[in-house]
């Protein structure tokens, strides 16, 4: 008897789990190719048709904004969905062969034309690289400090990187879009005359502990800078900055006289 129960228990959770199985394929959404074939083009704001807002080829969207990323984006149901950094829904109000509008995050309308005109595919050749936007400079230092009778000789050097660093931002027509950056790599080494004491790549990532991870993900290790020397060792201020505004964090990084580190974030 207790077999039989066990049995009857286990088809019942079989059951359950393929009824669950056959509700999330319910629930998937389907993408319509239809739709996303009539998107394909230029699009024009409607409002001023010397504005033009992206090209659509293939599954991608390309903007005319040389620091804008192109985005992947598919159309399911009323919802154009764009997966870049973020995945971005925008309720499709109305879609034609050569009209489409949606709303964006505020509530505006978005409404667009396409056009035929292939003048405007130059506006689009940049779209093959990625422009960095930051000063993409190697920066050297050489500086010698001294505490008493000692002294340190301090090197620190910013590498450019390849590295891509994604911010999103919004367009003027309130569309989110993905910026390029990249990141950098510092170099640090501090000598007590020919004795080594510290010797260091920085990556933006060495700072995960005091730097907040949804802020480290969009800035970029911009600098490592010497600030003072005290009883405690030799500090430094690395600054972890958010490309184009004025939000950074700094971290100081604090080197003793037997070489050890310690970090923690400038109040």
């Amino acid at each position: 008897m207790k077999k039989i129960v066990n049995l009857w228990l286990l088809s019942c959770i079989l059951t359950l789990v393929a009824c669950g199985q056959k509700t999330e394929k319910q629930q998937e959404v389907k993408e319509d190719a239809a739709a996303k074939k009539m998107l394909q083009g230029i699009w024009l704001n409607d409002d001023d048709e010397d504005d033009v807002a992206f090209r659509v080829k293939g599954d991608t969207i390309y903007y005319p904004d040389s620091t804008s990323q192109p985005v992947y984006f598919y159309i399911a149901g009323d919802t154009l969905v764009m997966k870049g950094a973020n995945i971005a829904k925008y309720p499709i109000v109305k879609q034609a062969e050569h009209i489409f509008q949606f709303k964006v995050q505020n509530g505006d309308m978005v409404k667009l034309v396409k056009t035929e005109d292939k003048s405007y595919l130059q506006q689009f050749t940049h779209n093959h690289a990625s422009v960095a936007l930051n000063q993409n400079t190697l920066i050297k230092r050489d500086t010698v400090v001294v505490r008493g009778d000692e002294k340190y000789h301090l090197y620190a050097q910013v590498n450019p990187t390849s590295y891509k660093v994604y911010k999103s931002s919004y367009n003027d027509d309130g569309v989110e879009v993905d910026n390029v950056y990249y990141d950098n790599i510092v170099n640090l080494h501090v000598y007590h005359g020919a004795n080594r004491l510290f010797s260091r790549d920085f990556h933006k990532k060495d700072f995960d502990k005091q730097v907040p991870a949804s802020f480290l993900d969009q800035a970029i290790l911009s600098d490592i800078v010497f600030s003072k020397i005290d009883e405690s060792g030799i500090h430094y201020l690395a600054v972890l900055a958010m490309p184009d505004s004025s939000l950074s964090y700094q971290v100081e990084v604090i080197i003793s006289f037997e070489g050890k580190m310690n970090m923690r974030v400038k109040s």
